[in-house]
Order: structure tokens, then sequence, then C-alpha cells
């Protein structure tokens, strides 16, 4: 069940450890020869002739589990990582014969001899014999104790330079590398003596992480979210280094994948503790306080040159980027590995481009202690959790924590690519970063024949929609909308292509990028923009979202759709107007859910209506009982901003767009501005459209 060489040595490594070892070496010798051995030697508790017996000969013996079930300590303070009895059965992985020696306080030595080629001769295991031999110490003499394995016969013989750093790396990282976080008493060190070079010289990882230009810290107690984000500066770019400190706040988590967690939509119903959007003690049951500490780097030319010694950074970042978790200190695999995206950051980034956090440029960790986290269970096979509902809800809680680091960096890349005169549109890459990933999977998969007809027309529509854009006046407007309106479909369509592919599924999931990309092609044609009733306009709103309403416990006041209200005329595009009004209602309902967390709380209510005096042309005005807005309107409909965690940060965009397309106003009044009912403290959205014209 232990993929590879490597993670078994790490398992010995981690019963070192259990063992109250101190130091513990591990060597391999005879490299490049035809009978190489492995050597773990630890200065740990030892084990005297009957624990031999009657628990490390035994299989999935429980002594470590009800050790951690009844919170008993070693003399170091060390609650066991291992639970299920099968870690030292790693050593059998590694080789055919081997030689344990071991040593308990005031016992004598206890030599123990397995030899697999004389097992597998009989039939029964029963009828095999272990060797156990007990002698006056000659390895752990004095008052030493301690276990030493040797393996001999190497199952898998070829240990390569990079095979032999990547273990230099694993061993070593399992107490972490950022300081307080990993333990203090306990080193794991490994020796290659015939080839010391190849672990030499290795670049020492706290002076690497200084280099980082972010750097960020939170803390989660089940009750208050604290962070600290820094910008450190990049020689030779004029940014100034900035902090953002927050103490006591509320950690806003993502709402479930499937759409707004209604179980109308996902076809089951989640449980609560997974519906909320904002954490609190129930949140954390079985995994305890969390806590973690970030350095990110930017990989790009322009700034890595700034930053010199750019392959050793980029080297440093191969074996080390990645989001690692440590429980009590010591490392739980193999979050963190280039093979375990366990928080989705590079789909995310494919979805979501500019704003996104991907693996190879963070270095980082998430810490929670083993006293608090017993419903996170490693797998048998020791990589990673069992992915069960505790799971769920740590991975939703390190992703909402992580939301303020990206919010904070995206505001300081932004500056950034200013100062060095690259202001790309970031929707461009948007549009351009998906398709191109979606490209290679489809070669994968043997579909670019049917799929790549239909993107090349995506990315011909793209350009003729964004030359027409621009000959409209509509600055900074391009398609990333089309990707923000699509972008379950964009998710879904990576992980079908990625992992079942089904070709009609496909297809037609590509066809409905073409279906939102006509939509808006005949609207900037001026054929989709027709006289409405703004009445007509928001009963239709409010039908599509009343089973929301009903299923997030929303109270709507909605004047503008009783049968006395008056008719209000206005040309727009039906459809389209309907999806802006849709956006800032889905808006509306995340926050009143996040400063009204509870289910049953009677606190969120949404009030639409009609102001037909408003600056400028008739306006529907949207205004809810959340927290209300914390930025500037500038910063409100810029593309890929957002505080809400997972957020694309592309709703206000679209809906300003849509607006200005419409030949109107998207605007942010003041509560005195206009006329809502005085309940409504929170957020005023006002969608303002030109008069009609007879």
């Amino acid at each position: 069940m232990i993929g590879t060489p490597r993670l078994a040595v790490f398992e010995l490594v981690k019963n070192a450890y259990d063992a109250d070892a101190s130091q513990v070496v591990v060597e391999i010798a005879g490299i490049g020869s035809d009978d190489p051995t492995i050597r773990v030697t630890d200065d740990g508790s030892g084990m005297s002739v009957d624990t031999v017996q009657d628990i490390w000969l035994v299989i999935a013996h429980d002594h470590k589990e009800k050790q951690l079930s009844k919170k008993k300590r070693t003399e170091k303070g060390r609650l066991p990582l291992g639970s299920k009895g099968l870690g030292r059965l790693s050593v059998h992985k590694l080789g055919n014969k081997i030689r344990m020696i071991t040593r308990a306080k005031h016992e004598q030595e206890v030599v123990v001899d397995i030899d697999w080629n004389k097992m597998i001769e009989h039939e029964f295991l029963s009828d095999a014999e272990v060797d156990i031999e007990l002698r006056d110490p000659e390895v752990f003499t004095g008052e030493l104790t301690g276990t030493e394995l040797q393996i001999m016969e190497l199952r898998d013989k070829r240990w390569t330079r990079g095979e032999v750093r990547r273990l230099y790396r694993q061993i070593t990282s399992i107490s972490s590398p950022f300081g307080q976080v990993g333990r203090d008493d306990f080193q794991a060190i490994l020796q290659v003596p015939d080839v010391p070079q190849w672990i030499e010289r290795l670049p020492e990882p706290t002076e690497l992480l200084k280099r980082a230009p972010w750097k960020y810290t939170f803390e989660f107690d089940g009750e208050s979210f604290c962070y600290h984000y820094s910008f450190r500066g990049i020689p030779g770019i004029q940014r100034q280094a900035r902090d953002v400190e927050e103490r006591q706040v509320s950690l806003l988590v993502p709402p479930p994948e499937a759409e707004d967690d209604d179980p109308l939509f996902s076809g089951k119903a989640q449980s609560t503790s997974l519906r909320k959007v904002i954490a609190d003690l129930k949140s954390i049951e079985g995994i305890g306080p969390i806590s973690g500490e970030f350095y990110v780097f930017d990989l790009t030319p322009r700034i890595a040159k700034q930053m010199g010694e750019t392959k050793l950074i980029k080297d440093f970042l191969d074996e080390n980027g990645g989001i690692r978790v440590y429980r009590d200190g010591i490392r739980v695999y193999d979050y963190g590995e280039r093979s375990n995206d366990w928080l989705g950051l590079d789909l995310k980034r494919v979805n979501n481009p500019t704003r996104g956090l991907s693996r190879n440029i963070v270095v980082g960790h998430v810490s929670i202690n083993q006293d608090s986290s017993s419903s996170l269970v490693e797998k048998s096979n020791r990589e990673g959790f069992i992915e069960n509902e505790a799971y769920e809800r740590f991975r939703k809680l390190v992703l909402g924590a992580i939301d303020p680091l990206q919010r904070e960096r995206e505001v300081d890349r932004k500056a950034i690519r200013e100062l060095l005169g690259e202001a790309q549109d970031p929707e461009v890459r948007s549009i351009m970063e998906p398709v191109s990933k979606i490209r290679v999977i489809a070669s994968k998969n043997n579909l670019s024949g049917k799929i790549d007809p239909l993107l090349d027309r995506i990315e011909y529509e793209y350009v003729e929609m964004k030359n027409r854009l621009l000959s409209t006046g509509i600055s900074g407007t391009s398609l990333a909308v089309v990707f923000h309106e699509i972008e379950q479909g964009v998710r879904s369509l990576y992980k079908n292509m990625e992992n079942h592919p089904e070709l009609e599924s496909i297809a037609s999931q590509v066809e409905e990028m073409m279906k939102l990309l006509d939509g808006f092609s005949d609207l900037l044609r001026k054929k989709d923009r027709k006289p409405t009733d703004l009445k007509k306009l928001i009963r239709r709103a409010r039908d599509l979202n009343k089973m929301r309403f009903r299923h997030h416990n929303v109270k709507l006041i909605c004047p503008a759709v009783e049968d006395d209200a008056p008719e209000v005329m206005v040309s727009c595009s039906f459809g389209l107007t309907l999806g802006a009004i849709t956006n800032i209602i889905d808006n509306a309902i995340y926050w009143m859910r996040a400063k009204w967390p509870n289910e049953d709380d009677t606190g969120r209510s949404l009030y639409i209506g009609i102001d037909e005096d408003f600056d400028n042309g008739p306006a529907i005005i949207i205004s809810d009982t959340g927290p209300g807005f914390r930025d500037l309107p500038s910063e409100l409909v810029r593309p890929f901003y957002t505080r809400r965690p997972e957020g694309m940060g592309m709703g206000l965009y679209y809906a300003n767009m849509v607006m200005e397309l419409n030949d109107g106003a998207l605007v942010f009044p003041d509560h005195s501005e206009v006329d809502v009912p005085n309940d409504f403290g929170g957020a005023v959205v006002a969608l303002q459209f030109a008069e009609l014209k007879d």
C-alpha cells in the first residue's frame, strides 16, 4: 500500500518520532553497487523483548490508537503520529533482509532477524520463524536506548541523485523549515557516505524564504480570525512595502461547489457545517485551531530578473513549492508534493488566471495539533487524510484563510505591472489561458478533432468582439465575463477532460460557451436591445430566485412588482440585464449569510424597487441587510477583485459591462440618495437606464 521507497523511509522516520527520539539518522550505503543498504538509527525509547513480540511483530496492533484516544503523551509531550499499527511494515517494503537492534531503558539489547527469502518458502505464515536474540548491549551501550534498522537486499537497488535529493527533502521536511512550527526536539538526518556531494550545498530554505516578496500568516481558533499580510518589496521596483493586519475578524469560507449550495441544484443536502459561509466553533470540530505561514514568489521574467539568482529560486520552488500540512510540528505526507494539489489551486488558476495562487510560486504550511484533530484520519497508505466530512471542512477553512493573501497580493501585482508598463488587460489571459489548457487536455484524450474547431470559433469571436468593444469606446472590457458566466461549466469541462472524458457532454459544454458569446455579439450589434418594462424584468428575477430566497431564509420586499406599480419602459437586453440583476442578488445573499450566519436568522432581507427620478434616467434599486461595501466603486467593478473566498471577482464587473452596453450605468449611491426602508443598512446598488426615446 505504501507507494514508494521514499515514503517507506519517511514512515520509519515518523516511527522514530513516536518512540520519543531526539534524532534519527538515515544512511544509504553502497549507492551504485549491486548491494546497497539502508540503515535507520534513532535515540528513542527503544523496545523490550515483550514489546517486540507482543506489539512490533503483531500486524495492526492498536496500542498507539489506544494511546491517542486516551491523550496519553510521552515523556517529551508527544502524541503518536501513527494509530493503525501498519507503519512499521514499511521496513518490509524496502528490502528482503531486515535486522532490528533495539534496547529499552534498563533492558538487554534485542536483535530481530527477518529473511523474507526463507519466510516465503513456508506455505503458511504461522510456520515461518523469526529469530529473536537477547544479548548484552553492543550498539546501545551504557545508558543509551533506541532502535536501529538495517535493511539489506533492497527491492529497489537503484538510487539516483534525483531520488536521493528528493528523499533528503522529504525526511528533513518532517520537521518544518518554517521555524516555530517545527519541533526543535526532533531532527532527521540523511547520510550518503559514497556520494556526499549529492546533498551538499543544497540551498538553506530559511535564507531563500527571506527573498520572497510576499509573506502571509494567519490563525483561526473557531471564534476569531487573525492575519498579517506583508509585501516586502522587490529590488529595483519602486513599489513601497506595505502591511495589512486584521485581528479578531470573521473567517469567510467558500460555499459548496454546487450552485449556491441549494439541494435543489446539487441533488443532495449538504451538512449544516458545509453550508455556512462564516466559520465558527462547529467548523473546527474534530480539526481544532489552525494556523499557517506562506511565502510567495513571482516567476514572471522581468520580476524574477530583479530578484537575482533566478535559477536558484526556481530550483528551490520546484523542490519545495506547495502547501504542506504539519500536525504537532511533524509533516503529514503527501500534502505539498507535486502530485497532490489538495486545495485545487492549479485548477482555480485555470478559471481565474490573474488572481489564482499556483503551487509553483508558494512555499507554505498549515498547522494543526494532534490533540484536537481526531477527525482528520491518515489513510493506510500514508498519503494524506481520509476525505471525510471533516477533511472537506478543513480544506474550506484553509481556502478561506488564504483568500486575503490572494486579494491583497493582486493589489500589489497590479501596481507593479503598471510600474513596469505591463498593465495588460487581465481579461485577455482569462480567455486564452483556459482555452489553451483545454486544448492540451483535449489532445491527450484524442478529442482535438471535435473540440478544436469550437475553440477556434471562440478565439475568433473573442478577437472580433474585442475590436467591436474598442470601437464603442468601452474601456477595459472584453470577454472575461464569458468565463465568469460559465465558471462552473469551465470547471466541470476541465474535470471531465482530465478524468472521465465523454465526447458528447464535453462538446455540448463548449457549444454553451458559443451561445453566450453569440448573445454578447448580438447585443454589441444592437440587435438584442428592445423596449422592456422594468416591472416585468424584476418579476422575472424574483421568480428565478424565489426558491433561493426560501432556501436561505431571505425576506423579499419588492414594491415594484405590485399590481398597482406603474409601468416603466427602458431600452435594454432583457436576458443580459436579468443576468446582471441575478449577479447582484447572488452577492447580496452571500453577504447576508456572512452577517447573519445562522440559518434561522430573520435578519436577511432584500429590497428591490424602481426609482423613476434617479439621476440621468430610471433605475432599479437593490439593497440588502448585509455588511455593506468596504471598497470604492472603482474597485468594486474592477475585474477579479473580490472579498468572497473562491469568488471570481466578476459579478459586479459583469453587471457594469451590461449596463454600459445598455447605454446606462451601474451606480453605488449612498443610503441618503435613494428611497429605501431604514432597515436596509447594507449594500445599495442602482442599475440606471437611459431614458427611452419616442
